[in-house]
Order: structure tokens, then C-alpha cells, then sequence
């Protein structure tokens, strides 16, 4: 019997991953995400992801921060499902101030989160994806700019993880997909839709944009 394939996307509650659950969903995927704060928003979008077509929808609490957390999380997902076709990592946070105006705190939490979180939720589902790893980073980690400088360093390195991980697997394809400013929390809601993100995404998975293992597809090339 046919299985749909299972896609699996951190930061799924919100902005792009959001988008990026409804688009797979459209497709008949089965889809897992992970939601940090907000437990009635993922349940917003389980329900509108079986409105779209999902076959399947499972939603769990990660902190990309705390290594018990992320264990848990792939316990949940792996004990449920057992392997996962794709798995998209797109959670992240930002601090849009100079840096000597960032905390400590606020410096810790964006490398942690996008960077650090990153890595290990890659590390530990390694062995578990059939086909694709999808790591988002930003123009923001191609070009520097200024009030962003923390941030800028964290998603220079997730391109250079991609670049070194491709390397590494023979069987997985591994890219970075770029977002120039998207609509999101993150932004103050300002760029483009994160629909537009989400179809360019899930057209690298689904090899409508063509694209080799290691290689960046940066967004605004594409819409």
C-alpha cells in the first residue's frame, strides 16, 4: 500500500513554517512540526493542515535551547512514525538591535536556536531521513548587516553546516534555502508573503527547482 510521505518542520506553528506545513499538507504529506510557545496556535494549524489534504498531523513542544527537550521530541516523532522522508529546519529567533545594545541572554538564544538547536535536531534525526534536509538561513547569512550581527553570524554558520554536511552524506540531499524579508513576527510583518517562502521550499523538495547537495537556492530568485 501507499504510505504519503512524512515531512517534518521545526517552528511549524508560525510565519514561514506555518506556510510551509499548508503548502505540504496541499500535497497529501503527512505532517509533523514542532511548536515552542504557543500550544493553541499549533492546533490552529493541525486543523487547517487536515483541511488542506494532510493524511496525517502530529504537533509536539520543542525548545531548541534545552538538549532534554530535543530528545523527547525525537522520541515522540520517531516512536510515532518511525522514519521521516524530509525534515525542514526552520525554527529560529532574532534580536534586531546593535550589538552592544544585545544581552547576553539575547546573544545566547540565537545562536542556541538557530544554530546550535539546529545542528542536534539534525544530528539526532539523521538516521531516521529517507531522502531530504532542508535548513533555512536568510540573506541575512549571505550578506551582514547592521543591527543584525548576531543573527548574521548564526545563519552564516547553517549554510556553512550545509555546505560540510553535504560532504559527509551520500544518500540524503542537503540544501539551504535563503528568505530575503518574509512576513513574519520576526520582521514586524514586513517583506514578502510567507507563502511565497513555504512554495519554494517545498518545490526543492519536491525537485521542481533543481538544485545539488550543499548548494544555497536563494529565495528571491525564484518568485
Amino acid at each position: 500500500m501507499f504510505m504519503s510521505k512524512i515531512v517534518l518542520i521545526t517552528g511549524g506553528s508560525i510565519g514561514i513554517g506555518r506556510a510551509t506545513c499548508f503548502e505540504f499538507a496541499k500535497a497529501g504529506y503527512r505532517v509533523v512540526f514542532s511548536y515552542y510557545k504557543d500550544i493553541e496556535e499549533a492546533r490552529k494549524v493541525e486543523e487547517e493542515c487536515i483541511r488542506y489534504g494532510a493524511k496525517d498531523v502530529f504537533s509536539y513542544y520543542l525548545n531548541l535551547m534545552e538538549d532534554d527537550s530535543i530528545k523527547k521530541f525525537a522520541s515522540e516523532v520517531v516512536g510515532r512514525f518511525g522514519k521521516i522522508d524530509v525534515l525542514i529546519n526552520n525554527a529560529g529567533v532574532i534580536a534586531w538591535k546593535r550589538l552592544e545594545e544585545q544581552s547576553f541572554d539575547e546573544i545566547t538564544s540565537q545562536v542556541r536556536v538557530n544554530l546550535e538547536g539546529l545542528i542536534k535536531i539534525t544530528k539526532i534525526f539523521l538516521p531516521y531521513v529517507r531522502e531530504m534536509i532542508v535548513n533555512v538561513s536568510s540573506g541575512a547569512g549571505k550578506v551582514g548587516f547592521a543591527e543584525l550581527t548576531a543573527y548574521c553570524a548564526t545563519k552564516f554558520g547553517v549554510r556553512g553546516f550545509t555546505q560540510a554536511l553535504a560532504k559527509e552524506l551520500d544518500n540524503i540531499k542537503v540544501v539551504v534555502v535563503n528568505p530575503d524579508m518574509t512576513q513574519t513576527r520576526m520582521t514586524n510583518f514586513s517583506g514578502r508573503p510567507p507563502e511565497e517562502v513555504a512554495k519554494v521550499i517545498f518545490n526543492v523538495v519536491e525537485n521542481k527547482i533543481r538544485v545539488s547537495s550543499g548548494e544555497d537556492v536563494d529565495v528571491w530568485r525564484y518568485v
